[in-house]
């Protein structure tokens, strides 16, 4: 038997849809959701934090809290960037274990706790709280194509995280580019290697071999398998769950999920995805094989097309891609998932739109002096130079970044009491990770962005009626959507 973690109120809409699904439109189809059967429903963490506060106007933990009430019975899981939590950098230990003690407590069962870098220096902290506080560790690796990156440090590595602790282990694959045989190598190997937690295989469909790579490594042995419900799947998301469930029935894999409660998500879904149609992007839904070089991740593709857009810049796409790949080279081949998949990305940005390196982002600066961990390879004096200049021997680090930072939960727990907007605890979490979005939520400042029934030009031109020539014959036409 083979289980599924579905992914459709997070990682789903993060690489479709920018993160923007509200809780509304998750709370009518959670009852049936909660009676399938799942190994878990990833609710939070990664983006949804961050898009909650800055655009939706909701309160992160009130989502969890309300998702916890409407589904009792399937535990519930978030994607935990170790010491960065589920922002940009890193935070002290104060701040991560406090952040993991309110998390379990308003919901959270499993966390998928990963590093950008694969450090596992910056998983030790969050995989020890996890484990105090009595939730389920799932330690995740990056998977990523490099000449570093062997079947050999997957099961290196792997097998250090279940000496750390956890109770489940992932080879995160957030580009879709593990092949099928690569796929088997992996879980295989450490199968034989004697691991005995649970493995489960995370990837996007980007490729369009990622229906391949499931097969071979439930072959291999895989136990959890990442899906999204199908009308938000595909491209630059995930495998369709009904897909899947319906592939391995009547095999030794099989789920044993129902198809007709799977049938009712779908329906549902279908209109939250026709909600959203401003942010549809034909490039996410399309199956690029390029991944495999550019190494981009669904929810960085996505933004990216977003942020060229607002460039001005679109027709560099395809150039953007290709610079990616060498800025991950020249920054010792880190995986490109948050916030490395941001830093090199708009790094590739910034050098395809000014010349190389002439313009050089903070993040990028910090990047190389370790402030993000170790990276996987060494990175050349030539590319040091460029980045931090001719003293950079002086602003390198070597211990983990975490160790330079001074505890933090109590000031900002001060300067909350000191605005007179700390209502809960978990405020302050909210605050210390993202202050000025916190401060006019809990203000009562922030405003929820528009959907797509809210444009002007939807409402506008929806029902009007047109006469229209095609093929030298005549057709009337009624608009009933208006897609961007």
């Amino acid at each position: 038997m083979v289980q599924i973690t579905d992914l459709i109120f997070r990682d789903a809409h993060q690489s479709l849809l920018a993160t923007r699904m509200r809780t509304e439109d998750m709370l009518p189809i959670t009852k049936t959701m909660d009676q399938i059967g799942f190994f878990a429903l990833e609710v939070w963490g990664g983006a949804t934090f961050d898009v909650c506060l800055r655009y939706l106007a909701e309160d992160p933990w009130r989502r969890l809290t309300t998702l916890k009430e409407h589904m009792p019975n399937t535990p519930m899981q978030m994607l935990e960037r170790a010491m960065n939590i589920v922002a940009y950098r890193n935070f002290p230990d104060d701040v991560v274990q406090k952040f993991i003690e309110y998390a379990h407590k308003d919901g959270v069962d499993y966390f998928r706790i990963f590093d950008a870098l694969n450090d596992l220096r910056n998983m030790k902290v969050p995989i020890e709280t996890v484990k105090k506080v009595g939730a389920h560790a799932q330690g995740s690796l990056c998977y990523t194509i490099s000449p570093v990156h062997t079947i050999e440090y997957y099961v290196k590595n792997f097998k250090k995280l279940e000496e750390m602790g956890c109770n489940s282990l992932y080879l995160k694959d957030m580009a879709g580019m593990v092949s099928p045989f690569k796929a088997y190598q992996i879980i295989h190997a450490c199968k034989e290697e004697g691991i005995n937690v649970p493995i489960g295989l995370h990837s996007h469909t980007t490729s369009g071999m990622t229906m391949l790579s499931y097969m071979k490594a439930c072959e291999a042995g895989v136990d959890i398998l990442d899906c999204a419900i199908s009308p938000i799947s595909g491209g630059a998301g995930h495998p369709p769950t009904e897909s899947i469930v319906a592939a391995l029935k009547d095999t030794p894999y099989d789920t044993g999920y129902s198809l007709e409660l799977l049938m009712e998500c779908r329906k549902h879904f279908l209109k939250v995805w026709d909600k959203y149609r401003h942010l549809h992007r034909e490039q996410a839904m399309k199956v690029d094989p390029s991944v495999i070089v550019h190494q981009i991740p669904g929810g960085m593709l996505s933004n990216l097309i977003i942020q060229l857009e607002r460039f001005g810049a679109v027709d560099k796409y395809y150039e953007v891609l290709e610079e990616t790949h060498r800025v991950q080279e020249d920054l010792g081949w880190p995986p490109l998932v948050t916030p490395t998949s941001q830093i090199v990305g708009v790094q590739a940005v910034m050098n395809v739109l000014f010349g190389r390196y002439k313009r050089i982002i903070e993040e990028a600066k910090n990047y190389v002096k370790g402030m993000y961990g170790k990276p996987p390879a060494e990175i050349s004096r030539e590319i040091y130079k460029k980045i931090l200049g001719s003293s950079w021997r002086d602003e390198i680090i070597d211990c983990r970044p975490a160790d330079l930072l001074k505890p933090m939960y109590k000031k900002c727990k001060d300067e909350l009491e000191e605005l007179k907007l700390l209502t809960k605890e978990e405020d302050v979490i909210s605050y210390a990770l993202f202050p000025e979005e916190t401060k006019k939520l809990l203000s009562g400042q922030a405003k929820p962005e528009f959907t797509s029934d809210e444009l002007p030009l939807e409402a506008e031109m929806r029902g009007r009626r047109f006469r229209v020539t095609l093929n030298g014959e005549e057709y009337e036409v009624t608009i009933r959507n208006v897609k961007k």
